[in-house]
């Protein structure tokens, strides 16, 4: 993505707010061919770029905007650049993010099929909301991330009264006190979108077995629920991710009944089965690890199958333990847009 002024014409690669010569505001111009104009192959390990060999490609588009790229596939000067899209719903689309939210949110979008939705489609956004931390601890969803999605389901033209962002937490600590913290309620009232309070919502009974989930009815009654996690590494469940953030549709009362008598990774892989089925979009800018410190990342991952997001995102940060419910080979899960070994690291 590239940004334009359009009375000097001047391009940048990142999203500065107005020209700095004409005091106008930027427009987004998109690429659609690309083409391979420079490889270099780098032979030499870093922290971030542990695998070896690997190529640097210089890409062009049709409007002679330039960038770096890095891939294991070798190219050849000259060589038409595109990554495909897949209409596997078990697909996991990974993708960097560089320095807009909202144009990494469109690519694994894309890359996984797409949404169709309209100015008359209810949205309902689950993002990870712990507790009252600033966003650099990664404890919650990053506000950027949110805001990048919010304005990605604007421009397919979902009205703003359409859209609710939800929230539950399951310690004593006041939603409203951690969402303000966070910078989450910063982004809904900058977007104008009122935040639901999950605990004040009625609740319904579905049956899994012998495993009763009272699920929050907001749940059933949109046409879309985008669920929104921070993913983060763990040391009692291996990773934190898509599934665990799933449970937070459920009662308070239900989950602490349920946890009591059920193992988490049953209730993770049974809610699955009565829940609608969900987007996600899953924050990975910045991990927090086993002893809360964080590092960076930057990637977003994208899937209709919250269990093969989490195994992909298993295999990216290489934990020391795999967890049991996770342990299955890759060959079944479909991978779009970046290779894992590209940004593969242990954290």
């Amino acid at each position: 993505m590239f940004y334009q002024c359009p009375n000097c014409q001047k391009v940048w690669q990142y999203p500065i707010k107005k020209c700095p010569d004409c005091f106008l505001e930027l427009k987004r111009i998109t690429t659609s061919k690309v083409k391979v104009i420079g490889v270099s192959k780098v032979a030499i390990p870093t922290l971030l770029h542990p695998k070896i060999p690997y190529f640097v490609l210089v890409l062009e588009d049709e409007n002679g905007n330039r960038w770096a790229y890095k891939t294991f596939k070798e190219y050849k000067i000259g060589d038409e650049f595109k990554t495909e899209a897949s209409q596997d719903k078990n697909a996991v689309a990974i993708w960097r993010v560089k320095y807009d939210a909202l144009e990494a949110i469109e690519k694994v979008v894309d890359l996984i099929g797409g949404i169709t939705v309209d100015q008359n489609s209810k949205i309902l956004i689950l993002p990870t909301l712990l507790s009252p931390k600033h966003p650099y601890f990664a404890e919650n969803t990053n506000p950027r991330i949110l805001e990048g999605l919010i304005k990605f389901l604007i421009q397919k033209g979902v009205k703003v009264e359409n859209i609710k962002v939800a929230a539950q937490n399951f310690n004593e600590i006041p939603i409203e006190v951690a969402a303000q913290k966070s910078g989450l309620l910063e982004i809904c009232i900058k977007t104008k979108i009122i935040p639901l309070d999950m605990t004040k919502t009625n609740f319904v009974k579905k049956t899994e077995g012998d495993l009763v989930f009272e699920i929050s009815e907001e749940v059933f009654k949109q046409d879309l629920v985008i669920n929104l996690p921070a993913l983060k590494l763990d040391w009692k469940l291996g990773i934190k991710g898509a599934r665990e953030n799933s449970l937070k549709f459920l009662k308070k009362e239900s989950y602490f009944s349920l946890k009591y008598l059920y193992d988490q990774k049953e209730l993770m892989e049974k809610i699955q089965k009565v829940l609608p089925n969900y987007l996600t979009i899953a924050d990975g800018t910045v991990i927090q690890k086993q002893d809360k410190y964080t590092s960076f990342l930057g990637i977003i991952l994208a899937s209709f199958n919250p269990w093969g997001l989490d195994r992909i995102f298993a295999e990216i940060v290489i934990p020391d333990s795999l967890p049991s419910y996770l342990q299955s080979e890759l060959d079944n899960i479909p991978i779009v847009g970046r290779e894992i070994k590209e940004i593969q690291c242990q954290l």
